[in-house]
């Protein structure tokens, strides 16, 4: 519904008037200074989104993390933790972490980049705690609209083929912001070519700077560990099953189709919990997952489950001008690195 005009949305449409004028009211209580943004004492860097559901953040923030650590920089990383059980106050996540305490996405950047992650539903004071632990930059995963937490950057990633839908406010469409909020932030990254309708012949604020990212994967690991890992090309001309519980199931399918695999489809909801069942299909087949899905199905782990990690990658001016750009706002932390 979100993603073509349906009749749906119009009957929606005055539940999302309410909800735009909750989120104006809001913004004009930052604004004003009725509700404060607290600072910490380290630049902070917010990669969000305007709509719900994936669109290529984390990979993201797992590229800024390595590019920054890479400068000599101390990343700290902090999430909200989506549908973690272990309650509001921050807690850092390890290697070994499980999941469902701390989230598949926090648990998946601290594997991926190495770097101190913290969950916390309060994301100033997870940022905080990660300043207290020596980070010298905070990235945050997800927290465009968590004012509460001033930033010195903010990015958006927008996923080129869903765009903005249907141009709605939830629950009407998918957007959490009215589209002219990209006015006010400094970058703005197009996941995958802007095949969406909605993005066909709009013009991006003046005032960002717009990059084209890709996510690919040329590696299928199997989940347990227990066999080298392959190419994807390897697979190309099998049937597989395809298992995603992901933002956007579809991108995953599509790539491996894309690549030559003859794929068996299984969607399910966002950081789904699976069960065994759901994993366990009596023809044999190889069974192919993203890698977030994988973090939460490591305990399940047989021969046949194999992930499909993929990483953000820009074209070199493009990688160029986001790193220059993210520097810029770190100001002297940045200095001498």
């Amino acid at each position: 519904m979100w993603y073509r005009e349906s009749a749906g949305a119009a009957l929606l449409q005055p539940l999302a008037w309410l909800y735009g004028w909750i989120v104006g009211l809001r913004k004009l209580a930052y604004s004003h200074g009725w509700l404060r943004s607290l600072r910490v004492d380290k630049p902070v860097i917010v990669v969000g989104n305007l709509t719900v559901g994936g669109t290529g953040k984390t990979p993201v923030v797992a590229w800024l993390a390595t590019q920054l650590t890479a400068r000599g920089l101390k990343v700290g990383i902090v999430s909200r933790g989506y549908g973690r059980t272990a309650g509001r106050v921050p807690r850092i996540v390890a290697a070994d972490s499980d999941w469902r305490e701390v989230g598949d996405e926090p648990l998946l950047l601290r594997r991926l980049t190495g770097c101190d992650t913290v969950v916390a539903p309060d994301r100033h004071a997870g940022a905080q705690l990660l300043v207290e632990r020596g980070a010298d930059v905070i990235l945050a995963d997800d927290g465009l609209q968590h004012l509460r937490m001033a930033r010195d950057c903010e990015i958006v990633v927008i996923d080129g083929a869903r765009g903005f839908g249907n141009g709605r406010l939830l629950p009407a469409g998918p957007l959490r912001e009215p589209v002219r909020r990209l006015a006010t932030v400094r970058l703005i990254i197009v996941n995958g070519a802007a095949e969406s309708a909605s993005l066909q012949g709009f013009r991006f604020p003046d005032s960002a700077t717009v990059l084209q990212m890709t996510l690919a994967g040329d590696e299928v690991v199997r989940v347990d560990g227990l066999e080298a890992p392959r190419t994807l090309e390897s697979f190309r001309g099998e049937r597989v099953h395809a298992v995603a519980g992901i933002g956007n199931p579809q991108r995953f399918f599509g790539e491996l189709r894309a690549r030559g695999l003859d794929v068996i489809e299984h969607a399910f909801a966002d950081h789904h919990p699976f069960v065994a069942s759901e994993l366990s299909f009596p023809d044999g087949l190889p069974v192919l997952m993203t890698e977030k899905d994988a973090v939460r199905c490591r305990p399940l782990a047989h021969a046949r489950l194999w992930s499909v990690p993929v990483t953000a990658r820009f074209g070199e001016r493009q990688s160029r001008e986001l790193l220059e750009s993210v520097t810029r706002s770190l100001g002297p932390t940045a200095a001498g690195r």
